[in-house]
């Protein structure tokens, strides 16, 4: 196929020719879900912007959301991509940027169709806003690595078939330094999965203890010593996905506080309609900044820009969770089964508003916490002096822990 060919059939118009070829060859109502998805995948339309081989067609990544569009106007199913968070949000565009072939080819497809759950085994007790720190080891033996340590706040680790797993490998080297990252397999033995109890009652999150766990070197992900080049573009992905959210306009805490609002007339005064019309605008600010950093990070260019937007979502989701609340009154209080249980991941608009509130106050500390994301737009998006730092150029094995 000639260039000018290939470019014809991956705008716009292109796109919903194959489409419709697609969905003529897969009728929605008649194949069976995993099959579609599967197929949906290896046409290119899985998600566009991705290489021709792994799910996409090298497309301008601003014509996914059409795509998206058209396969659930059709009645066609979807990858539950909020079952899959991490996977889809963090996992993927690591493995497309520093995964081999093979990696690429084995890990990505399950991935998008959600036969395999990822989760990320990242934070420590020890290593969580200071993420550089971690203190899990990894060496080397054979072909193998043999992993040890404690990873904790590990959201889907109890559902997760594949992990992304940042070590110390070279503890003699600064703390940035001397870290290695790599793809665990979750079933493997010495692997052991403990919940975290939080304020909704769920078990979202996990502890992970990690004994004499043996890691294939074919499941590393970059150089060895480069994990922290690896962590820090998978950080700069997740806090573009927890940013963005719901790109659909009134989607999200939004959403849910405009539907109460027009549902219940009786429950407006003045001065709360001034208060809903200020969080709608900054609310559809902030969705239109994540779908342009969204577009950016789909051309495989997240930047310290996404940190700006992890923390507007933050601030947004407890503001406008907790208005929510005021408006609705002793009713958003009957939030009522704070029994111990393992959550279905579930969208937000299907949970009660004492669940958003709730849930919500998690969101200034997931993915990197408030005070942090202060720091990195301060000094990598204003380029104002950095923090004074003492344990630049320290081999991490002196430093006082």
């Amino acid at each position: 196929m000639s260039s000018t060919a290939s470019s014809a059939a991956t705008d716009a118009e292109g796109l919903d020719a194959r489409i419709a070829a697609f969905l003529a060859e897969h009728d929605p109502a008649a194949t069976e879900r995993t099959e579609f998805l599967r197929a949906r995948f290896d046409a290119g339309l899985a998600w566009v912007h991705y290489p021709e081989g792994l799910g996409g067609l090298a497309a301008d990544p601003g014509l996914q959301p059409g795509v998206d569009r058209a396969f659930a106007d059709a009645g066609a199913p979807d990858n539950a991509p909020h079952a899959n968070i991490i996977g889809l949000g963090m996992a993927a565009p690591t493995l497309v940027r520093f995964g081999t072939p093979e990696q690429q080819r084995r890990w990505l497809r399950p991935l998008w169709t959600g036969e395999e759950i990822w989760c990320q085994l990242f934070s420590e007790p020890g290593a969580g806003s200071d993420l550089a720190n971690v203190a899990t080891t990894a060496k080397r033996d054979g072909e193998d690595w043999v992993v040890n340590g404690q990873k904790v706040w590990t959201s889907l680790a109890h559902d997760a078939t594949w992990a992304i797993l940042v070590t110390r490998t070279d503890p003699a080297q600064p703390k940035h330094r001397g870290l290695t990252f790599f793809v665990v397999d979750m079933h493997t033995p010495g692997v052991d999965v403990r919940p975290l109890r939080q304020i909704t009652g769920e078990s979202e999150f996990n502890e992970v203890y990690l004994d004499d766990v043996r890691v294939p070197d074919a499941q590393r992900l970059g150089e060895i010593g480069q994990g922290w080049a690896v962590t820090q573009n998978t950080l700069m992905n997740e806090r573009v996905a927890i940013g963005a959210g719901t790109i659909p306009r009134e989607s999200g805490a939004i959403g849910e506080l405009t539907k109460v609002w027009r549902e219940r007339p009786g429950l407006r005064t003045a001065g709360l309609h001034d208060q809903v019309l200020r969080f709608w605008v900054e609310a559809e600010a902030a969705r239109l900044t994540a779908e342009r950093l969204g577009q950016q990070q789909a051309a495989g260019m997240p930047g310290p820009e996404g940190s700006g937007a992890k923390l507007t979502h933050a601030r947004l989701n407890q503001q406008i969770s907790a208005l929510e609340l005021d408006l609705l009154g002793d009713e958003a209080l009957r939030y009522t089964d704070y029994s111990a249980r393992r959550p279905v991941i579930v969208r937000h608009s299907e949970s009660p508003a004492g669940w958003r509130y709730l849930r919500a106050k998690g969101n200034s500390i997931e993915g990197g916490t408030s005070e942090i994301m202060r720091n990195i737009i301060a000094e990598r998006v204003l380029g104002l002096p950095a923090e004074a730092r003492a344990d630049k150029d320290t081999p991490w094995k002196d430093l006082p822990r």
